[in-house]
C-alpha cells in the first residue's frame, strides 16, 4: 500500500484575512464610472463589492499552484483512459503554436501568408492520412466534428430528392454516445445494431436493419471494445447497395494511423480527434478541434470557409456550392491545428506508423498482465489500442478505480461500453514506458490480492487523497459550484 502523502493546506477562502491585498490596479475615475454605466445600464452596476477571499499574492499563487498539484494528468500521471487516447503532449508544439499568437482571424490575407499556408497543407496532409477528397478544419471538436458530418450527409440525400425518406441512422450497441446524440439532434431516428460474440458488428442484424429509409451507418474501425471490424469492407458494401453513407467516428484512429486509411475502407466521411490522434491538448474544457474529411461527392456540402490555394497564394474561399454554412467563426481553432500540423511533420509518415505499432503493442502487453493477474478479458483476441477487462465476480469495478487513486494513478474508464459488464476499459497508447505499464499492471495486482485478504479494503478507498470518496449520485445532484459562506449570504 502506497504510503499516505501529506496534501492538506487551506483553501483559498480559508486563508483570507480582512484587509489583506496583493497589487490592486488603479480605481476607475468618476467619469470612467459614468461611462460604464451608460453602457451597461445603472441597473447592472453591483452596489456593493463581490465576496471574495481577501489574500495576498504569494498566497494566491500558492493556492492556485498546490490546486494543480492536486490534479491527475498527463504530464504527472500515467492516464489510461480508453477511447479518450490521453497521450503525451509535445512541448514543443507549444513553441510553434505561439509563433501564430499575434495574428487576427480578419486580417487581410496577404498578411497571413504563412498560416494560410499551414492550413492548407494539414488539410492535405488530414485527407492523405484518413484517405479523404476534402477536409474541413473548422469544427470545435470530436462531437462537432460528428454534426458537421451528419449534417453533410442529411444535405447529399436532401439534394439527391431522398431527404425525407432516409431518416434512419444505424449506430452499433458499443458505439460512442456522442454517435447517437448527434444523430438525434440531426433529426434522425437512431436504430441500434448489436454486437456479436466477437466484440464485432452483428453482420446478419446490420443486413436486417438496412433499407431504403437508412441515411448513415456510424462506425468506429477498431471498435470500442478495441477489436477491429474484420468485416468492414463488406459492412461497406451491403451499406453503399442501400444507398446510405458510412460515417468514420476517428476516436479510434490512433491505433491505424499510417497503416489503414479510413477511406480505403469504404468510408464516405470521417471527423477526427486531434486530441487523441495528434496530440493537441485534451480536455479541461480547452479549445478542441475536429476536422472532418469526405468523399468527392460530398465535397459541395463541406462548412466555409476552406483554405484555398492558386498560383502559389493562399486564402479563405467560401465559394462551396452547396455548403451546409459555418460550424463556428473563423476557419477553426488554430492552434490546435498547428501543434497537429508540428507532430505530423515532426514524425511523418514511418513516425506515425510506429505511434500505431507502439500503441497496440502496449494494449496487448497489459492486456496480457491484467489476465494473468485475474482480471477477465471481455473478447480475449489480440487487441488493438484499447481492450475491456472487467474484475472477478463480487470486486466492482469503481471500487478498483477508486483504489488506484491511492497509487497516484488515473483509473481507466469505467462502466463504458455498456455492453460488459462492469467494465474497465483500458488504453496506455503509445507514449507509456515498459516501467509504467508495468507499474500500474503491479497496482491492479496489488488491489485485488488485498482485496481477497480485506474485503472492506476497497469499499473504503481511496485512503490517501485530498478528498475521500464522494457520494457521486448527491454530487451530480446537488454540486456545491461556490463556496458558502458562514452567514446567511
Amino acid at each position: 500500500m502506497p504510503e499516505p502523502r501529506d496534501v492538506s493546506f487551506p483553501l483559498i477562502f480559508e486563508r483570507s484575512r480582512p484587509g489583506r491585498r496583493g497589487p490592486r490596479p488603479p480605481a476607475p475615475g468618476a467619469d470612467a464610472a459614468g461611462e460604464l454605466a451608460g453602457w451597461l445600464g445603472e441597473d447592472q452596476l453591483r452596489r456593493r463589492p463581490p465576496r471574495l477571499p481577501e489574500v495576498s499574492e504569494l498566497d494566491l499563487v500558492r493556492h492556485f499552484t498546490q490546486l494543480a498539484h492536486r490534479q491527475v494528468s498527463i504530464d504527472g500521471n500515467v492516464y489510461p483512459l480508453g477511447s479518450c487516447t490521453m497521450k503525451y503532449n509535445p512541448k514543443v508544439h507549444e513553441e510553434a503554436a505561439r509563433l501564430f499568437q499575434d495574428l487576427h482571424p480578419n486580417q487581410a490575407p496577404e498578411t497571413a501568408q504563412g498560416i494560410l499556408q499551414l492550413l492548407y497543407e494539414l488539410q492535405r496532409d488530414l485527407a492523405a492520412l484518413t484517405g479523404m477528397d476534402a477536409v474541413t478544419l473548422q469544427p470545435a471538436a470530436g462531437a462537432h466534428g460528428e454534426l458537421a458530418g451528419i449534417l453533410m450527409i442529411r444535405a447529399y440525400h436532401e439534394a439527391r430528392g431522398e431527404g425525407e425518406q432516409r431518416r434512419v441512422v444505424l449506430v452499433p450497441d458499443g458505439a460512442h454516445g456522442t454517435n447517437p446524440a448527434t444523430a438525434s439532434m440531426s433529426g434522425y431516428t437512431v436504430v441500434e445494431v448489436p454486437s456479436g460474440r466477437d466484440g464485432e458488428v452483428d453482420l446478419d442484424a446490420f443486413t436486417r436493419a438496412l433499407g431504403p429509409e437508412v441515411a448513415a451507418v456510424m462506425l468506429t474501425n477498431p471498435n470500442t471494445v478495441g477489436v477491429f471490424e474484420t468485416r468492414i469492407l463488406e459492412i461497406s458494401r451491403r451499406a453503399h447497395e442501400a444507398g446510405a453513407q458510412l460515417y468514420y467516428d476517428g476516436a479510434n484512429l490512433n491505433a491505424i494511423v499510417g497503416r489503414v486509411r479510413p477511406g480505403d475502407m469504404g468510408f464516405d466521411v470521417v471527423h477526427l480527434n486531434l486530441h487523441k490522434t495528434f496530440t493537441t491538448p485534451h480536455g479541461g474544457g480547452g479549445p478542441g478541434t475536429g476536422p472532418v474529411g469526405v468523399k468527392a461527392h460530398l465535397r459541395d456540402f463541406l462548412p466555409v470557409p476552406l483554405v484555398v490555394e492558386h498560383d502559389g497564394v493562399y486564402r479563405l474561399s467560401e465559394d462551396v456550392a452547396s455548403s451546409i454554412g459555418r460550424m463556428r467563426s473563423g476557419v477553426g481553432n488554430v492552434g490546435n491545428l498547428v501543434r497537429a500540423y508540428a507532430y505530423i511533420r515532426t514524425l511523418g509518415l514511418e513516425g506515425l506508423r510506429r505511434v500505431s505499432a507502439l500503441a497496440v503493442l502496449n494494449a496487448n502487453y497489459l492486456r496480457v498482465r491484467m489476465k494473468e493477474a485475474g482480471y477477465d478479458i471481455a473478447f480475449d483476441r489480440t487487441n488493438m489500442h484499447e481492450f475491456v477487462a472487467r474484475p472477478p465476480e463480487g470486486v466492482r469495478t469503481l471500487d478498483i478505480a477508486k483504489a488506484l487513486l491511492d497509487y497516484g494513478m488515473h483509473p481507466m474508464t469505467v462502466y463504458f461500453p455498456l455492453i460488459v459488464r462492469e467494465a474497465m476499459m483500458v488504453e496506455p497508447t503509445e507514449t507509456e514506458s515498459l516501467e509504467t505499464l508495468d507499474a500500474y499492471a503491479d497496482a491492479l495486482t496489488e488491489i485485488l490480492a488485498r482485496a481477497a485478504a480485506d474485503p472492506e479494503y476497497l469499499a473504503g478507498a481511496p485512503y490517501h487523497t485530498p478528498v475521500r470518496r464522494l457520494d457521486e449520485v448527491r454530487a451530480a445532484r446537488q454540486p456545491v459550484l461556490r463556496h458558502r459562506f458562514d452567514d446567511a449570504d
